[in-house]
């Protein structure tokens, strides 16, 4: 290997050197069984961010209007546990949040069924937290979805 391809493979980054070397990485879900395109599809993650975008926005409406007084600071506080109400109740039922639904996602079980209580508890929590939610795998699913066995995908 001569030194050009060295320092190419090193600013194009690991994926890209390991293509060149013939690994196949293969499309986001396929080894979760899930299709390339379409519904069941793994969510992209602009969808999955607008959907959030959209639930953080309706809690910090509801905290605002009922629980802080008009207060935007508490409302702020206020929001995170009305999030995490509202994300267990509406996952657990319907398997997507107000946010979700509008972007045409919904959170399934690996297995593809619905997803356990416990584990709507689990995924809600860690969702919350936040770091979780920003370490992805390789199938873009963030670590509270990794850890709670589910995966979002498209409706």
């Amino acid at each position: 290997m001569d030194n050009r391809q060295v320092i190419g493979s090193w600013l194009s980054g690991p994926r890209a050197a390991a293509e060149d070397m013939g690994v196949d990485f293969g499309y986001r879900g396929e080894r979760l069984g899930l299709p390339e395109r379409g519904p069941g599809s793994a969510a992209p993650l602009g969808r999955r961010f607008g959907a959030l975008l959209v639930d953080w926005a309706l809690c910090v409406l509801i905290a605002y209007g009922l629980l802080a007084s008009g207060d935007w600071q508490a409302a702020g506080n206020w929001a995170l546990g009305i999030l995490f109400v509202l994300s267990v109740l509406t996952v657990s039922t319907v398997g997507s949040t107000p946010g979700k639904r509008l972007f045409g996602l919904r959170v399934v079980a690996e297995s593809g069924g619905r997803i356990s209580l416990g584990r709507v508890l689990l995924r809600s929590l860690l969702l919350c937290l936040a770091i979780p939610a920003l370490i992805w795998d390789r199938d873009g699913r963030g670590l509270h979805d990794r850890l709670a066995r589910s995966v979002q995908v498209r409706i």
